[in-house]
């Protein structure tokens, strides 16, 4: 199988990039490098994957249209698996039109590759926990009305399941968009709350904890997510079926959204103590106020994902927490001594 996965240098890409490898699919990745966070990072994730025969990289920002239409029509792949995106709920607040032109108008261009393309077999995409905005409904399930959120960056990953639905429905695309929740795990993004607490602790310095602390979130370790999308990416969504309308067709449009969590809440202050508990060493926390955009509680309700593909997430935190933080220790002490 040919696959094309965007922001393959990015944390998840990475691993999903390595897994479909593993699989002896062949593999083309497709990133812009940008320095949201340390380019270094994604450069060394790269030099892995380019072990590998079966992997191409391209350097390419989704935002250039022309340069996108070409590369998807020479590489015709049959999956599509988008994970490029401008990350963050925090920093879409300072920089909003970085969202904009790679979450909105990268997106597009994309999906409008794949149908010019005309031979991809599944187009799969990563929204995003965040959607759900303040619901205090939990477990959050697809079903629940997402229409409110509390972020740019939440709602330009509602935009692209209203997107991509539009273009299935049109162009008869299979898609599926997978809703992740809080991902971790070994080479992953320094912009994580887990990544800048372990480095916080080990460097001395304060652990900022918002909301005093107050907020529960469904960590979903990294092996579990990449086996998601890869029993997802094998199953293509069929046309849905409304019982009111007497099992007529009231779209053509082969689409789903899943939740890809843990389904295990955690106290943000027991993953302070497991956290600390891996690296051997106390945090020197420090208590802050609710943050503009944020929101206290994820959970994900997984009935739906594991009555389609058969999959439940296995990892839990008191698993993946030392694996991250073994990881880290690992890595930076290539570069500079660490605390930990």
């Amino acid at each position: 199988m040919r696959v094309l996965i965007t922001g393959a240098a990015g944390f998840i890409g990475f691993h999903l990039a390595k897994r479909m490898l593993d699989e002896g699919c062949e593999v083309f990745g497709l990133d812009n490098l940008n320095d949201y966070y340390d380019v270094g990072l994604k450069k060394a994730r790269l030099a892995q994957l380019s072990s590998s025969a079966d992997f191409t990289f391209q350097l390419l920002d989704l935002g250039d249209a022309p340069r996108l239409m070409q590369f998807v029509a020479d590489i015709s792949p049959g999956v599509v698996v988008n994970l490029a995106a401008q990350a963050g709920v925090r920093y879409s607040i300072e920089n909003p039109l970085a969202y904009v032109n790679s979450n909105l108008v990268g997106f597009v261009n994309l999906l409008e590759a794949c149908v010019r393309a005309g031979n991809v077999r599944h187009f799969v995409f990563a929204s995003s926990s965040s959607v759900y905005g303040a619901n205090t409904s939990v477990p959050f399930s697809v079903d629940d009305a997402v229409d409110r959120p509390v972020s740019l960056y939440a709602a330009t990953k509602k935009s692209n399941e209203l997107i991509a639905h539009s273009y299935s429905h049109l162009y008869g695309l299979p898609v599926t968009g997978l809703r992740f929740f809080t991902v971790y795990g070994p080479w992953g993004r320094p912009d994580m709350g887990y990544f800048k607490f372990t480095d916080a602790i080990a460097r001395d310095l304060p652990v900022m904890i918002y909301n005093y602390g107050r907020m529960q979130r469904d960590f979903t370790y990294i092996d579990d997510i990449v086996e998601g999308v890869s029993r997802v990416i094998a199953h293509p969504p069929e046309h849905s079926v409304a019982a009111e309308s007497g099992g007529v067709y009231l779209s053509n449009a082969r689409y789903k959204i899943y939740n890809l969590g843990n389904h295990r809440p955690v106290d943000l202050m027991r993953f302070v103590e497991l956290l600390e508990q891996a690296i051997g060493k106390r945090a020197w926390k420090a208590f802050l106020p609710m943050q503009p955009g944020d929101v206290q509680c994820t959970y994900a309700q997984m009935d739906d994902l594991y009555r389609a593909v058969g999959f439940r997430p296995t990892t839990s935190l008191e698993e993946g927490l030392p694996r991250f933080v073994q990881w880290y220790r690992t890595y930076y002490s290539k570069s500079e001594p660490i605390a930990c």
